[in-house]
């Protein structure tokens, strides 16, 4: 047996060696793997039907909520988006600085801050090609709603499993106590 070919593909190939750590398989031919190199590329095709018109992806999805939904608490707006409120709140400044929308206090409570398009934001907004369109058409050309139900059943799933996962995992963890510091001693005493 040792000098014949083996056929990987037979029923009973002996299969290769885990890798080294018991992590057995190609880790970049994993679900989790090929759910990131999509994420990765489709953000490349977003970033590249917007990149012409000065626009990030963000950037894009607080214009389209600002368009669908009309005025938004910029708080809101970031949870929504999943956004963290300092990295919100820099994309927000752009788009005020080049005056597609308009930042200003809630009437009902002035701490918050609502978001508006202005008229230059809503022409901007009514020229934008719809990257997500053309994600569409250019990634899932030829795949049937059988397949892409599955595909989006399976990532629902395992999102739901793994969010509960650390859910349960930080709530079992207890915080770190550090030691009281005994105080120091001043040079002259």
């Amino acid at each position: 047996m040792p000098d014949e070919a083996i056929d990987p593909h037979a029923p009973h190939a002996p299969q290769a060696p885990a890798a080294v750590g018991g992590h057995g398989g190609d880790a970049l031919d994993t679900v989790g793997a090929w759910a990131k190199k999509y994420h990765l590329a489709s953000r490349s095709v977003i970033e590249a039907s917007l990149r012409d018109y000065g626009l990030g992806p963000t950037q894009y999805y607080v214009l389209y909520q600002l368009s669908h939904a009309g005025p938004t608490i910029q708080r809101d707006l970031g949870v929504m988006l999943s956004v963290e409120r300092a990295t919100l709140s820099g994309i927000v400044a752009t788009l005020v600085r080049k005056g597609l929308v308009i930042q200003e206090a809630d009437v009902s409570d002035q701490r918050q801050r609502v978001l508006r398009l202005t008229d230059a934001g809503r022409a901007l907004w009514a020229e934008l090609p719809d990257p997500v369109a053309i994600l569409k058409d250019v990634a899932y050309s030829g795949i049937s709603e059988a397949d892409l139900a599955v595909a989006r059943q399976v990532l629902q799933d395992a999102t739901a499993k793994l969010t509960d996962y650390v859910t349960r995992l930080s709530a079992e963890r207890q915080p770190i106590l550090y030691p009281a510091r005994a105080p120091q001693r001043r040079r002259d005493e």
